[in-house]
């Protein structure tokens, strides 16, 4: 039987890169219509066909795609399940439609050293989903190497070429900070690692704009990280660093950071919300951490994932599809962690 020709066989024959045949093949910008036609045709004469092409000529009509999950563990650590069930839900979406998925999580070492994952070499999936931003030099050496189509949840690429689908954390933080104005809180601080995630990067920027907005300038003591920046463990080799001027209100990145704050307080004698308000994030609270409920915003993993499962089906079929970036909207879950702040309690 012939071997099967790659993207990277293409490449090395038109005297260009892998992403420029992926982006010439799959009609992506990027490349000029010269070349993209000079590619396809060469893609044609080499024989070369597209995964979901040789899926459909195993498989017939009735096709059912098997999607290639991926997540490093490092977002898995103890109490951090959000990408668990993100990831469940990925799979329920899959199932109504009558697809798989493969689960692989890296490992950070392999990672470090740019190991690829093994279900792209085994080749037993048609599409793949990245959830959770990556390093640098993996995700381009990924981009690099991979064949199949693919969709990024939970975070967008640096320059905003590739699909992806995200919630809309900006927007969410910011009116999460606005809910604690608007309970007449002034002094509110932010809790999260800023640059560890682009979710926790945007909602730091949603925390500013109702900042800005109410005339608030931002206070460095006030923006406390949440985990250890170099394993993203909360539980294992960090310590909270709590600010000597204490403010009204915290508001946390998600709802892990919140949970183990009010712990954090608790331990210090001051309680939640009596003395200071919490809000979190995501709508997952871990069960054990604290016994206050996190009043927080709501992230719709089910809408994100049925949009990754829709346009990545799209994509492997060749239908059209929402190009871009998908952003999906929600709503704040009031519940019990939060004070309204009286005039008297505001200058003390």
């Amino acid at each position: 039987m012939a071997k099967a020709v790659k993207m990277a066989d293409i490449a090395k024959v038109m005297g260009v890169s892998t992403v420029t045949v992926s982006k010439a093949l799959s009609d992506q910008k990027g490349v000029s219509e010269e070349l993209r036609i000079k590619i396809k045709k060469k893609a044609e004469e080499m024989g070369y066909q597209s995964s979901s092409a040789r899926y459909k000529e195993r498989s017939g009509n009735d096709v059912s795609y098997t999607f290639g999950v991926v997540v490093s563990d490092r977002f898995l650590a103890k109490y951090e399940s959000f990408y668990w069930n993100l990831y469940q839900e990925v799979a329920t979406a899959a199932v109504q439609k009558g697809c798989f998925t493969m689960l692989e999580v890296l490992r950070a070492e392999d990672e470090d050293r740019l190991v690829m994952p093994r279900l792209l070499k085994e080749r037993k999936t048609e599409g793949l989903i990245i959830i959770g931003r990556l390093n640098k030099a993996y995700m381009d050496k990924l981009i690099e190497q991979v064949e199949q189509p693919f969709i990024l949840l939970d975070f967008v690429d640096r320059n905003g070429v590739y699909d992806s689908v995200v919630s809309n954390s900006y927007l969410g933080m910011y009116r999460m900070t606005n809910y604690l104005f608007d309970m007449g809180h002034e002094k509110i601080a932010f809790v999260g690692n800023v640059h560890y995630t682009d979710s926790i990067t945007d909602r730091f920027f949603g925390y500013l704009k109702s900042l800005s907005e109410h005339g608030q300038e931002l206070r460095r003591d006030w923006v406390l990280d949440d985990r250890n920046q170099e394993t993203g463990r909360s539980d294992v080799g960090f310590s909270w660093k709590l600010p000597e001027d204490m403010p009204t209100a915290f508001v946390c990145n998600n709802d892990v950071a919140a949970a183990n704050l009010v712990s954090e307080l608790e331990q210090r004698g001051l309680r939640v919300p009596q003395d200071i308000s919490v809000v979190g994030y995501d709508n997952y609270q871990p069960p054990g951490l604290c016994d206050v409920r996190i009043t927080t915003y709501e992230v719709n993993m089910p809408e994100m994932a049925k949009q990754t499962v829709k346009n990545l089906i799209r994509k492997i079929s060749g239908e059209p599809y929402r190009k871009g970036v998908i952003i999906v909207d929600s709503r704040i879950v009031y519940k019990e962690s939060v004070n309204e702040m009286h005039r008297d309690d505001r200058s003390s």
